[in-house]
């Protein structure tokens, strides 16, 4: 597999694939032994990436527990990896809350912000760093300046006019990448997470260098399903494309997923096409005549969570159509209403749609291409040798707009094209944000009512789904494979026939 194969997408692969190889083959018998071994098959005598193999393998025996979707152990006292390992071994949806989760063990206690001065500095006579100090807390010796961390308010003044930008500040990555600030400190400086405030878009753990922060999974739930041989259908995101390696096409896949033990496979652009129909609707119907201010789109779960946590009084804006993966599960359960559905995305959050308790999901488990790629790992199932021959391994004709909806913009893009195609009478205002920080922004902006008569597109992502947590490949490399598969759709637009489609 081709893509962002950094050391801690290795390692998450690894206990992907051990896990999922355990659901797929072991007994009961083993079953625990097999658990409690993982650390060791994986982390070989001499530390490869930490300062011991005790480290190393303590570390990775959280990752297995996340993996399992259960929570990580109490650091106070002695708990087995397989400590309340019974309550995940079944063959459906486990989840304990919460989703996303600091490693303790892995965490480098960053400093959560400060300013440094570092050797650039070059004792200039000037000193302007000193001179700008509203508390002093520049000292100058031997020519060079030092920052007295006692006295200084972190204010960033002296950075901003050092003329050889030669102050740093140090901030935490996760922080950094947090638009929500849900990142706080523990007492011994480890990294948490405010589950207030977090939407679980997953960019703390994509962003942490230490791989000190991970979601929990349900593939071994899904594997276990998968091995029963129980009727299982893949809902496959518009973000897919291009996620498994340069030359493996649709067609092969699908060819993949079935060969997993899938029965059928579908597209999400499928249920995007029916709300990019829907959504097009409502603006016209509600936001043009000025019944409601605004109206916020609403497939991306983090954005989403970002109103109703941060802006409670703007939650009647956010749209209340289906998002394209419940959408897509519903339509699939009306063809076969047995059937066990499973969103295969690129995104943490959907973990938390999925399982939501105020509307129905309709998607039995939710997993991400990189937990995927660990599946097909355990099964040796090489993608890029599949030669799909004897059946139909063509994916679902969706349409270029609904495939749109995996990059940023690409949500407003294909309502607009609705608009302008089913209600050509009506002016079109849209605003799109990218990444929660500037998700705020728009949220504020609105909130304030300088965004009235707008569709406002949300993704927690910055680029969108295609750079989701749980993706492969670097959001550029993806994004170019979506603008062929666009372009080689068969239709452009969904049809307005979709609005007469009932999926209660």
């Amino acid at each position: 597999m081709r893509g962002l194969d950094t050391p801690i997408k290795k390692i998450r692969k690894e206990i992907f694939r051990e896990i999922a190889r355990i659901a797929f083959e072991s007994d009961q018998e083993h079953f625990k032994g097999e658990i409690e071994a993982i650390p060791y098959h994986i982390v070989e005598e001499r530390a490869k990436y930490r300062d011991s193999i005790y480290r190393e393998r303590a570390v990775a025996s959280e990752r297995v527990r996340l993996a399992m979707g259960m929570s990580l152990r109490p650091e106070n006292r002695a708990v087995h990896i397989t400590a309340g390992v019974d309550k995940s071994n079944i063959d459906e949806k486990y989840y304990e809350p919460p989703l996303m989760q600091v490693i303790p063990s892995a965490c480098d206690a960053c400093e959560p912000n400060s300013y440094m001065v570092s050797d650039m500095c070059r004792g200039c006579v000037a000193h302007p760093c000193r001179q700008v100090c509203p508390k002093g807390a520049i000292i100058v010796k031997k020519g060079k300046s030092i920052i007295d961390q006692e006295k200084c308010i972190r204010c960033g003044k002296c950075k901003q006019v050092c003329p050889y930008d030669a102050i740093s500040r140090m901030e935490r990555p996760c922080a950094r990448a947090c638009g929500v600030n849900a990142i706080d400190s523990d007492e011994q400086g480890r990294a948490t997470i405010n589950h207030k405030k977090c939407v679980s878009c997953g960019m703390c753990m994509v962003s942490c260098p230490f791989g000190a922060i991970s979601d929990k999974s349900q593939i071994f739930q899904l594997c276990k399903a998968l091995r029963e041989e129980q009727f299982i259908v893949a809902e496959v995101a518009p973000a897919y494309i291009g996620q498994f390696g340069k030359n493996v096409t649709p067609e092969k896949l699908k060819a993949a997923l079935l060969l997993l033990g899938f029965r059928e496979v579908y597209e999400v652009a499928l249920g995007a096409d029916i709300g990019a129909v829907a959504e097009a609707h409502h603006y016209a119907q509600k936001v043009a005549t000025g019944e409601l201010p605004f109206l916020l789109t609403s497939c991306c779960p983090s954005w989403s969570l970002l109103a109703k946590k941060h802006f409670p009084d703007l939650v009647d804006s956010v749209s209340q159509e289906l998002t394209p993966m419940v959408a897509t599960a519903r339509s699939i359960k009306q063809k076969h209403p047995d059937a066990r559905v499973v969103f295969v995305g690129p995104c943490a959050s959907k973990k938390l749609e999925a399982s939501r308790r105020t509307v129905r999901s309709d998607v039995d488990f939710v997993i991400t291409f990189e937990e995927l790629v660990g599946m097909f790992e355990a099964k040796g199932i090489d993608l890029e040798e599949m030669e799909p021959s004897g059946g139909n391994f063509a994916m679902n004709d969706a349409t270029a707009a609904g495939r749109g909806y995996a990059v940023a913009g690409g949500v407003a893009e294909a309502i607009r094209q609705c608009l302008e195609e089913y209600y050509p009478d009506v002016p079109v205002h849209i605003e799109h944000a990218e990444g929660l920080a500037d998700c705020r922004k728009a949220l504020m902006m609105a909130k304030a009512g300088k965004l009235n008569g707008c569709l406002i597109e949300g993704m927690g992502c910055p680029g969108g789904c295609m750079a989701g947590a749980g993706t492969n490949v670097s959001v550029k490399t993806a994004a170019g494979e979506l603008k062929k598969l666009q372009a080689a759709s068969t239709r452009k637009i969904p049809s307005r026939d979709l609005l007469e489609l009932h999926l209660e």
